[in-house]
């Protein structure tokens, strides 16, 4: 990461899937058959929380900023919540309904520290008509920047990414077809919403 990146966008363009593990997961959870039966990478990010499979058609994306910004935010789980914000105004502007920004603490700690959408974090994004997470939010910080990396599925469930892992590592009480998660919407235009809501907002 930039040690002074000023503030910048990363857009990522996902052409195969890819299994990407949180930093404390380690690779006895993996389902090794699964997992080259749809041709997933497997890799690592450094930031916390529960694997997620990213596919072509989602949309992901990282905002940087300096420690001077006037967006920083000392603390780390506040720091969030104007990236969030600014997906929800996204998502309501191109009309997908109204959607709240989760400001508290970390909840379904147990199930997220496995798969990441199972969990809720601060900053991340839930649509008030379902309360399904629609944004995924994990952020790396140095004294001088952060990295906020943003993820919204395109309509998928939990499911594929759980059938990557073994059994044993899914969470109790855990059914994975509960849990139906994404934007619905094109990644080209999803993003050049965001790009241009964060332009106005940020």
């Amino acid at each position: 990461m930039p040690e002074s990146p000023g503030r910048r966008v990363w857009v990522h363009a996902v052409d195969k899937p890819a299994l990407v593990l949180g930093s404390s997961q380690k690779d006895d959870v993996l389902e090794p058959t699964a997992i080259a039966e749809v041709g997933a990478e497997v890799c690592r990010r450094r930031s916390g929380g529960g694997a997620v499979l990213v596919q072509p058609g989602d949309t992901w994306i990282d905002v940087l900023i300096d420690r001077g910004d006037p967006l920083w935010d000392d603390d780390v789980s506040r720091a969030f919540h104007w990236v969030g914000h600014v997906w929800a105004a996204t998502l309501r502007g191109l009309g997908l309904g109204d959607h709240a920004v989760h400001t508290g603490s970390l909840q379904h700690r147990d199930w997220g520290s496995v798969l990441c959408f199972a969990g809720l974090g601060p900053g991340e994004v839930t649509s008030m008509s379902t309360g399904d997470k629609v944004v995924g939010l994990s952020q790396r910080r140095t004294r001088g920047a952060a990295r906020f990396q943003c993820l919204v599925p395109d309509r998928v469930t939990l499911e594929p990414t759980a059938s990557l892992l073994v059994s044993d590592a899914l969470p109790v009480g855990f059914v994975a077809a509960d849990h139906t998660v994404g934007a619905a919407v094109d990644s080209g235009v999803l993003t050049s919403a965001f790009l241009a809501t964060l332009h106005e907002l940020a």
